[in-house]
């Protein structure tokens, strides 16, 4: 294999994903919520939408390109739902995001998990993809499939699964096969999100005292480690896949805290080609656990998110030049790019800014690498 140049994903300026919606797709999931409007009718302006983000993107000139989650209302939720085995019921509580309540939807288990051919995310894809110019990047973003081992979606599996094993082979193995026909559909460039990293860092810190404690999370990192390796196996090589770890993003709030260090031997050990990392502020930690993450991968890129989406006020761009400096102590220049911290609207809420305030940020990653990587086009 050869050493990634800057037009091959990750890209020296990259995005995490999701992007603030409309007024006008909001407009229409109201209507649609109040029986105004049909499901075509809903679609239509969907893709409306997203056809206009696609074009905003493209003139910023980002070389991969989304349709803003535009699709689904949760960054999660909404693709688990769509596998086999996997149904949705009222979790009755909130995800505990710092100051802010979100809506009680979660997924679990209703039967064996499994490839769905007809999984609504491939229909979304296909339009994106169509409607992307030649020279950019149709972007796909998932969840990692080490979501489903949280918040009670797999307490059913012993229903299903006399061995625990053969439900994480069934997982990965519907998660491989959902990945194989994005590749089918063109898809060259796949990330998968995850904050369950993030609930570890938050919980091994927690129990760093209590070996006994910890067990259960370290099961969690074991099991991630395992499923989300053995989804990877056997991929095609042009097919790009990576992850963006996040500690929560609802409403310009958060869900966890801690820096990489506690779960950078697990995270070593993915054989994902890049890694969207979080570092807009003190609650990431600093850069040492970086080293051990890349792991002296020549193929692997670690993506810097500096510029955070949470809030509209625009970072200082000679500070984040010389914090990508500090990170070169970690890892190679030429391993690292730079992105926002997380997506805009990892739900259809949205952060609280503004779209030019959105855009702006993603013009300032894009102007900031171009200052400090030379390939950077």
């Amino acid at each position: 294999m050869t050493t990634k140049t800057s037009l091959q994903a990750p890209y020296r300026f990259d995005q995490v994903g999701s992007l603030l919606r409309t007024p006008e797709l909001k407009a229409a999931h109201k209507d649609f919520a109040d029986q105004k409007i049909s499901a075509s009718q809903l679609e239509t302006v969907q893709q409306q939408e997203i056809k206009k983000i696609v074009a905003k993107q493209v003139a910023l000139g980002l070389h991969a390109v989304t349709d803003g989650e535009f699709s689904r209302s949760w960054w999660h939720l909404d693709f688990l739902w769509g596998l086999n085995g996997v149904g949705k019921y009222d979790y009755q509580k909130s995800y505990k995001f710092h100051g802010q309540k979100t809506r009680t939807d979660n997924a679990f288990l209703t039967s064996k998990i499994s490839y769905n051919p007809d999984h609504p995310f491939f229909k979304a894809f296909k339009y994106l993809n169509s409607i992307v110019p030649d020279g950019v990047q149709a972007k796909q973003t998932i969840p990692s499939p080490s979501l489903l081992f949280r918040d009670n979606r797999s307490d059913n599996a012993p229903k299903f699964y006399e061995h625990h094993t053969d439900y994480l082979n069934d997982l990965a193995q519907a998660y491989h096969e959902t990945i194989q026909h994005f590749y089918e559909l063109g898809c060259r460039y796949i990330q998968l999100d995850d904050t369950t990293w993030a609930f570890l860092i938050s919980k091994l810190d927690e129990t760093k005292n209590d070996p006994e404690a910890q067990k259960p999370f370290r099961k969690i990192a074991e099991d991630s480690v395992y499923v989300i390796n053995k989804l990877l196996e056997n991929l095609p090589t042009d097919l790009t896949v990576t992850t963006h770890i996040c500690r929560g993003n609802f409403k310009s709030t958060f869900l966890f805290s801690g820096g990489y260090d506690v779960v950078a031997d697990y995270l070593s050990q993915l054989n994902y080609d890049g890694f969207f990392l979080e570092y807009d502020n003190d609650r990431a930690g600093d850069f040492k656990p970086l080293a051990k993450i890349w792991n002296h991968d020549a193929n692997k890129r670690i993506v810097l998110g500096l510029v955070t989406s949470k809030f509209p006020e625009l970072e200082d761009q000679t500070q984040l030049i010389t914090r990508i400096k500090e990170a070169t102590e970690e890892v190679p220049l030429e391993n690292l790019a730079l992105s926002t911290q997380c997506g805009f609207a990892s739900t259809e809420e949205g952060n609280k800014l503004t779209a030019d305030q959105q855009w702006a940020k993603l013009s300032l990653v894009i102007d900031t690498a171009k200052k400090v990587w030379q390939d950077a086009e």
